[in-house]
């Protein structure tokens, strides 16, 4: 069953878990993303595999989800000889930030809609008081 919003309102939140709350990140999801902040330099999909112990394809659908959430970002690096990979790195964080508070912004627009159409279908519903 899904977690109210009350109840994750009662909750602590760390930072992960604003990552967690807005983009459904998972237990890799959030590993991959605390090694690649750790991380003194970029990561290719196959050194966070190593460090997560994980195939490489898993790593990457996780790569994937941190890339497509723009928590991450990638660079192409070139090989003198010709070729290339990649290698990922944390996103900019007041480039993240901005991100969660214009969706913050939204989701509460959207809520406000949602409560206003809630009073108006039941304001119309007389209050028949109740007899003890």
């Amino acid at each position: 069953m899904p977690e109210s919003l009350v109840d994750q309102l009662q909750r602590e939140m760390e930072c992960e878990g604003v990552l967690d709350c807005f983009y459904g990140l998972r237990r890799l999801d959030k590993e991959c993303f605390r090694l690649l902040v750790e991380s003194e330099e970029p990561l290719t999909v196959d050194e966070v595999a190593d460090a997560v112990d994980r195939e490489r394809s898993t790593a990457y659908r996780s790569v994937q989800r941190l890339l497509q959430s723009g928590v991450i970002r990638k660079t192409q690096v070139n090989y003198d000889q010709g070729g290339y990979y990649h290698v990922y790195f944390p996103a900019d964080p007041s480039k993240v930030a901005d991100d969660l508070q214009r969706t913050l912004n939204d989701w509460y627009a959207k809520m406000g809609q949602l409560i206003d159409g809630f009073e108006r279908k039941y304001e119309a519903v007389e209050s028949v008081p109740v007899e003890d």
